[in-house]
């Protein structure tokens, strides 16, 4: 042995001291690796919790003032209207949750709205990813799901095995590419996205009120925009039998999300994407393609749009309406942000708003509650979300390291 060589340590010579080890120690490591980021724990699953539970504590002071019988009980009788506040707010909210899990139905219906939204919600926060704002979801879910409508009543007796796999992946192109076009105009232009797929929106709407009416897509006998429907070769399968609206999209969302997942975190290319988003001058010094980054970020984001869009036709409506995709791109943006850009995320924050909007007609029959609180409690979780120091200063969450910010540009 060389007098400049160190002697090597054997195992029982090795300090177990923790301070020895760095600072992210083992349970740092763990979720680093579950997570794909080096964000902490706090900040991607406590504060989002937070921020909810938050929500539903104002919305509950909202149903106590917005009640009119309840105010002029205050005025008369400060002991009974506090008792009949209670009760309103735990009727409200018991209805919420009844109608969100309380039966096998109650799960059928928010897995049915979950659905789209956690789709959706992927095409927006893969462009978070990036550095890219992609409001375009609503404008390639509606594209997307033309696309599959028109293969889904086309192409008479083929079996399910082909009929539906095409269905789906027509929906996919159909996306990709409205979703892809945004992408090289930022590219090759400098376009900004967020114009761009604002303009495609309203192009792709008005674009389906006309191809609604068009002989080859209009049911016959019809007046109005209304297709005709998809062959049940192309439907999607029911998963609770027939008297459930719950279908198969809902495991095809978790197959997306965990696609979306592995895309970005476990791939070369979802590196790329994740270091364009961080820095793209950096990136493009380090010899990533920018240009290249951005056209298939917005593609890979408009065929997850494009398979919510083909969920909505070939698995609940079964034809395609003005208006079919129910303004869920643009909901969207809100799963994107309380999801924190992350699949994983974006699954919990679109069961949670599926839940919301299951629940929300049961709570309105279960009580004097309208069910517009529901919109209020959705945007005060975004608003929450979008201020998390608000929410660690009242909660007192440390923000540990990472957690400032999980990728530059939209995703922070």
């Amino acid at each position: 042995m060389n007098d400049n060589q160190e002697p090597i340590k054997t195992d029982s010579e090795v300090p177990s001291n923790p301070e020895t080890m760095d600072d992210k120690g083992f349970s740092g490591k763990l979720w680093e690796q579950l997570s794909g980021i080096g964000a902490d724990w706090q900040s991607l699953i406590l504060v989002p919790i937070l921020a909810v539970i938050s929500a539903l504590v104002i919305g509950a002071f909202i149903i106590a003032i917005s009640t009119v019988d309840l105010l002029e009980l205050w005025g008369e009788s400060p002991g009974e209207a506090f008792t009949e506040t209670f009760r309103t707010i735990g009727e409200a909210y018991a209805g919420l949750f009844e109608g969100s899990f309380g039966s096998v139905g109650a799960i059928s219906e928010t897995l049915t709205a979950a659905t789209p939204l956690i789709l959706a919600g992927l095409a927006v926060a893969i462009g978070f990813r990036a550095g890219l704002f992609n409001i375009g979801a609503e404008g390639q879910m509606l594209i997307g799901g033309m696309s599959a409508l028109m293969v889904g009543f086309s192409f008479d007796g083929l079996p399910i095995v082909i009929h539906l796999p095409l269905a789906i992946i027509a929906g996919i192109i159909g996306g990709a590419v409205w979703g892809g076009f945004p992408g090289w105009l930022r590219a090759k232009t400098g376009a900004h996205e967020v114009i761009t797929t604002i303009m495609l929106n309203w192009i792709a709407i008005r674009l389906v009120d006309w191809a609604l009416k068009t002989p080859f897509i209009q049911a016959e006998g019809r007046t109005d925009p209304i297709s005709k429907s998809v062959l049940e070769s192309a439907r999607l399968p029911k998963l609770f039998g027939a008297q459930y609206r719950v279908h198969a999209g809902i495991i095809l969302a978790l197959l997306v999300a965990w696609f979306a997942y592995w895309l970005l975190f476990k791939s070369t290319i979802g590196y790329e994407f994740r270091a364009v988003g961080y820095n793209p001058d950096g990136a493009r010094y380090a010899g990533i393609s920018v240009t290249r980054a951005y056209v298939l970020v917005m593609a890979f984001a408009g065929a997850m749009a494009g398979i919510a869009g083909a969920n909505q036709v070939i698995g609940v409506l079964h034809r395609g309406s003005p208006g079919f995709s129910a303004s869920i791109g643009f909901d969207a943006i809100a799963l994107a942000l309380l999801g924190r850009s992350h699949p994983f995320g974006v699954v919990l924050a679109g069961l949670l708003f599926g839940a919301l909007r299951a629940g929300g007609l049961k709570m309105q029959a279960a009580s004097s509650v309208g069910i517009d609180l529901v919109t209020i409690v959705q945007a005060l979780i975004i608003v929450f979300i979008a201020a998390p120091a608000l929410i660690r200063a009242v909660f007192r969450v440390k923000a540990g390291k990472g957690a400032e910010q999980l990728t530059k540009g939209w995703s922070a």
